[in-house]
């Protein structure tokens, strides 16, 4: 399945707090906090990181994932200084690892990985404000449409994410009482090198083995 790919995070100081008011701002739990572990791959030359694409395969419970982003063809520039926007093309698949065996047969190696554990919410919109793009997709008023809002527990701190129609970001960010300031449209690779440059901190991968964060792992992983 593809699709465009709209979104901004923000950093989350009371994740309990935020998450206690979202079903009084009509948002329906669609998935209670789980373990989730992603790899992105590449060529050896990075090929995909020089070109701004993206291809993960990520396990979320036991549900695996492969996923290939890119920008699109053509954004407006509003669009794209104020959102991360993408196009997104994923399947379902039924084993993960032989999967990434295949990958790398075919000349892509895993370079990245980072874990965090996942909340998923979603909350029905009834608009989505457009075009965005101006040839390949265009997104239009539509009917019984939904904006979706994850909460992500990694070993660098915690965010949110929205991901939906741009009205719905912006009004849901006011909602919330969020400073769009705040917001950010770095991947969590971004942001983990900023943090690593902050830190000094030797870890290579964004994950609970190698940056310790006791106060979001859960009683399996200690």
């Amino acid at each position: 399945m593809q699709s465009a790919e709209i979104e901004l995070k923000f950093p989350i100081n009371d994740l309990a707090r935020l998450q206690s008011r979202l079903p009084g701002l009509g948002f329906h739990l669609d998935t209670p906090r789980t373990f989730e572990q992603n790899t992105l791959y590449d060529t050896p030359a990075r090929t995909l990181r020089q070109s701004r694409q993206i291809l993960r395969l990520r396990r979320y419970g036991e549900l695996w994932t492969l996923t290939h982003k890119r920008k699109p063809a053509s954004a407006s520039d509003s669009a794209e200084d104020r959102y991360k926007v993408r196009i997104e093309t994923e399947t379902h698949l039924d084993d993960g690892p032989a999967l990434g065996a295949i990958l790398e047969q075919l000349g892509y190696a895993p370079v990245f990985r980072y874990e965090k554990f996942r909340t998923e919410w979603s909350q029905a919109t009834s608009t989505i404000a457009g075009p965005l793009f101006t040839d390949e997709i265009h997104l239009t008023e539509v009917s019984n449409a939904s904006g979706h809002l994850v909460l992500d527990e990694t070993p660098i701190g915690n965010y949110a994410e929205l991901e939906g129609p741009p009205a719905w970001i912006d009004d849901t960010l006011a909602k919330l009482g969020v400073d769009p300031a705040t917001c950010l449209t770095d991947s969590y690779g971004k942001l983990f090198l900023a943090w690593k440059e902050r830190t000094g901190s030797p870890a290579e991968h964004l994950t609970f083995d190698q940056i310790v964060a006791p106060e979001v792992l859960s009683p399996a992983l200690r």
